[in-house]
């Protein structure tokens, strides 16, 4: 979702998370969190705009609290001491639904969005460049903080040309997927290069206005099931794919499909019935064996959260769930740039795709 010039996402990080905004807070910076309200993790949680990684100034205090009904608290804390408090008495949020939270900067005040909708507006208390750190904290888990400049007109809009050229589908079946290096990726590392990404935007408008960006790809917060993308230009070494979505309580089974023309180049298939992640590559409709060995748990887990990360390398996908990296799977079908769909299906609810 960033633009040329925009900063990189924070994809997957953990709570508590704080990090750095580069160039700190500016008129026309547009934040998007994307998350999950956990059940029995606590009853509020919190994004702060905030100088540093202390807590001790924070320009833009935003407080969910599920309790008394359920409300919404803004404030703004200088040198340590809190501000009178702003409260909404009503809960945009849903205890285990995912949500989308939009912030736009402007001059006299920050106006945040709830999944495509207003919903309140702060006046900056204290100037808002001073501000040049984000932290969440709290019930909840996050898919991935996107950054967007409304005032950036981008050379090719990516949206446009998805949508023009490239328009997303909903087959009757199939999934897609790909991600990056061993060990640990951290949250930040998210690649800056010219991925199209399809997810659920603020909703261009009065509030939010940016008439250089078409409507959003989707209307809701969660993608249609089956879903199918173009992957344009197709795969090639740094190549980094994203899907991520939380796996239906009842699930089964879901798969994230990789594919050239007729052919499966990869098939990512957790299976809760069998506890297993299965691997495999379909040519001319015949299977080939499949891989299962992981070196650690399966990572998914039934009603929670997920974010799969898919890496092209020259030789193998690399590929991590929820930064952290589960296998590689070697290429059986050598002509990557062939490799140009993909596809989603199964006991899953989708939030975030990058292609």
């Amino acid at each position: 979702m960033a633009f040329s010039g925009a900063q990189p996402p924070y994809l997957s990080p953990i709570v508590p998370f704080s990090g750095p905004i580069q160039g700190g807070l500016q008129d026309g910076l547009r934040i998007i969190v994307k998350g999950t309200v956990m059940y029995s993790a606590g009853t509020r949680f919190n994004v702060n705009f905030q100088t540093g990684f202390h807590e001790n100034d924070i320009a833009f205090h935003f407080n969910p609290r599920f309790e008394e009904g359920g409300y919404v608290v803004c404030n703004t804390k200088q040198g340590g001491h809190w501000g009178s408090e702003e409260r909404k008495k009503e809960m945009p949020f849903q205890m285990g639904k995912p949500f989308e939270l939009c912030f736009l900067v402007q001059s006299s005040d920050f106006k945040v969005m709830v999944n495509g909708s207003f919903f309140v507006q702060y006046s900056h208390r204290v100037p808002f460049h001073r501000a040049d750190t984000i932290s969440v904290a709290g019930a909840v888990q996050l898919f991935c903080i996107n950054f967007q400049n409304s005032h950036e007109t981008p050379a090719q809009p990516a949206f446009f040309l998805l949508q023009s050229s490239h328009p997303a589908h909903f087959p009757h079946k199939r999934g897609g997927r790909k991600q990056k290096p061993p060990g640990r990726w951290p949250a930040n590392s998210a690649p800056v290069v010219q991925n199209f990404i399809h997810t659920v935007q603020c909703t261009p408008g009065q509030m939010f206005p940016n008439p250089a960006i078409p409507p959003m790809v989707y209307p809701s917060l969660s993608y249609p099931v089956p879903f199918s993308t173009a992957i344009v230009g197709g795969l090639y070494p740094s190549r980094t794919l994203i899907v991520s979505g939380s796996v239906l309580p009842g699930a089964r089974r879901f798969h994230i499909n990789l594919r050239s023309g007729k052919d499966i180049a990869f098939h990512l298939n957790p299976r809760f019935d069998e506890n297993a992640v299965v691997r495999n590559t379909q040519i001319n409709g015949s299977w080939g064996p499949e891989e299962r060995s992981l070196p650690r748990p399966v990572p998914f887990t039934r009603g929670q959260a997920f974010s799969v990360w898919m890496m092209c390398e020259s030789h193998c996908l690399k590929v991590a769930v929820d930064g952290r990296h589960l296998f590689e799977y070697n290429h059986r079908l050598k002509n990557l740039q062939a490799i140009t769909s993909l596809e989603v299906e199964g006991d899953v609810q989708l939030t975030h795709v990058q292609a």
